[in-house]
């Protein structure tokens, strides 16, 4: 089925949504269980994209890598998968009525330009608080290099299934945000506010690296008319001395050389403890597609714990 043939309800879509940089480690795994256990146990659909708009950064084989994983560690989805590199024109659709509407204007300053103007701190991500240079329209002799959304004065505030009530002052952390590049290509927030609300996703469950996205996404939503989805963010897997992993460690892909028949079980019975869960001694040497069964039926989101921490030993191969 197409994005567009989802129409609004009350039924629980949740999606999992990798970027096809490398193989799929323990932390996409923990966004992949999450995901597929909170729309399973809401007796919804689990619909899967692949993120590859940021092309420069895409590895060749590895969207594929990723979809043999999921299959071999049990997984099913629903629907077709939606490749964002599929879906330029919804990209452009949305840019062009945000701009018709005044939300979003063009830019014509340069990082270094942002850096020297720039009095705010970096925010989480790094990201410069962009001093609103162009917002009142583009100073002579310069010309639009990216398009950035106007965000409000008041904060944007949401409650997380995890993490509880939160609260951002966008002005404050990041400024006016980048929709569309200065390469060209679409931003991140932007393609997963269209495509989340094109598939009808209502319940967005993935790491809490990605919850200081979560209001800018949300803004996006209300200005295009969407309704925003409900989102939960997970803990993030640490390595020693509470550092967050890289993607290139602890693979758990076919890629890998991780043999998934033998120890891709016990990868999912480690992934669901770190959730807070409790599965049953009986299901240790079970396959993957029992325990995610089990998890469809028994996931406790109440459970999940709000901090980060390493993973149980028996996960790591």
């Amino acid at each position: 089925m197409t994005p567009e043939q989802h129409s609004p309800t009350t039924l629980a879509v949740g999606r999992f949504a990798p970027s096809p940089t490398g193989p799929l480690h323990i932390g996409s795994l923990v966004a992949a269980v999450g995901s597929y256990a909170m729309a399973r146990r809401a007796g919804g659909l689990w619909l899967l994209r692949m993120e590859d708009l940021d092309s420069p950064r895409v590895v060749p084989g590895m969207a594929d890598d990723i979809l043999r994983t999921l299959e071999a560690l049990g997984f099913a989805w629903d629907g077709e998968i939606i490749r964002q590199s599929d879906r330029i024109e919804a990209y452009q659709s949305a840019l062009e009525q945000l701009l018709a509407s005044g939300d979003v204007y063009p830019c014509g300053c340069s990082r270094a330009e942002i850096a020297r103007a720039a009095t705010a701190p970096h925010d989480g991500d790094g990201e410069m608080a962009y001093p609103n240079l162009c917002r009142d329209g583009l100073p002579p002799g310069k010309e639009a290099r990216s398009y950035r959304v106007k965000v409000p004065a008041e904060p944007i505030t949401f409650h997380d299934l995890v993490l509880g009530e939160k609260r951002y002052d966008l002005a404050r952390v990041c400024g006016d945000f980048v929709v569309k590049r200065a390469d060209g290509l679409f931003a991140y927030q932007l393609a997963v506010v269209v495509d989340d609300a094109a598939q009808g996703v209502n319940q967005v469950v993935r790491g809490a690296d990605l919850l200081s996205s979560t209001p800018r996404q949300i803004l996006l939503h209300r200005l295009l008319g969407h309704d925003a989805p409900a989102y939960a963010h997970l803990p993030l897997v640490t390595g020693p001395g509470g550092a967050k992993l890289s993607k290139r460690d602890h693979a758990v892909s076919l890629s890998a050389g991780r043999d998934l028949a033998a120890d891709g079980g016990a990868m999912l019975l480690a992934v669901l403890r770190f959730l807070g869960q409790q599965p049953p001694q009986t299901l240790a040497g079970a396959s993957g597609r029992e325990i995610l069964a089990w998890a469809a039926e028994c996931f406790d989101s109440g459970r999940v714990p709000s901090r980060s921490a390493p993973l149980p030993e028996s996960a790591h191969g």
